[in-house]
């Protein structure tokens, strides 16, 4: 009786480390909680991104960033590790066509302004991707701020259709050129 009770206990303490296991494992594919980044007297908070479907040629990144300086600071995207080119872009809708474009000379965050970048505002473009964007993986950024320095950030990649970190995914808008669409879009 006691060798049975004892091999029953290896086998349900078996089974419970198999289960824990396969719990760990599922939640690695998971994207992690976006870092907080400090650079000179800019605070990036919450970066993430939204993973893009086979064929896209195109992502972005989203975050706010406070300025807690006393001067304005313009923010550029150098490089990252997923595209042939990022860029800062704005996209505006005017006469029902979505439009957009690169920010010339960066983004501007004026003192103790916060800018949100987000869908359908001001955003990170991924040009030129390399790979199609995967849920549960990231994508590294270089940032470059004209006073505050450079910065690497990473951005969580979410779901097709993530409107943010921690909402459900679906409502995002399609746009041509990304994927399939039916919103008419003037990129430049």
């Amino acid at each position: 009786m006691i060798a049975a009770l004892s091999e029953e206990n290896m086998a349900n303490s078996l089974a419970t480390n198999l289960f824990a296991a396969t719990v760990a494992l599922a939640c690695s594919t998971v994207a992690a909680p976006a870092a907080d980044y400090d650079v000179g007297s800019i605070h990036i908070a919450q970066p993430w991104s939204r993973a893009t479907p086979k064929g896209a040629t195109a992502g972005a990144g989203y975050m706010t960033i406070t300025n807690k300086g006393t001067t304005p600071d313009n923010i550029s995207c150098v490089s990252d590790d997923a595209s042939g080119q990022c860029e800062i872009h704005s996209m505006t809708m005017e006469g029902g066509v979505m439009k957009m474009r690169p920010v010339e000379g960066g983004l501007e965050i004026k003192p103790g302004e916060t800018v949100t970048l987000a869908p359908l505002g001001f955003h990170v473009m991924f040009r030129d991707l390399k790979h199609p964007l995967e849920q549960g993986k990231t994508v590294k950024a270089t940032l470059k701020f004209d006073k505050a320095g450079s910065v690497d950030v990473e951005y969580p990649i979410l779901a097709v259709g993530a409107t943010a970190p921690g909402t459900a995914s679906g409502g995002g808008m399609k746009m041509q050129g990304s994927g399939g669409g039916m919103m008419p879009m003037d990129k430049h």
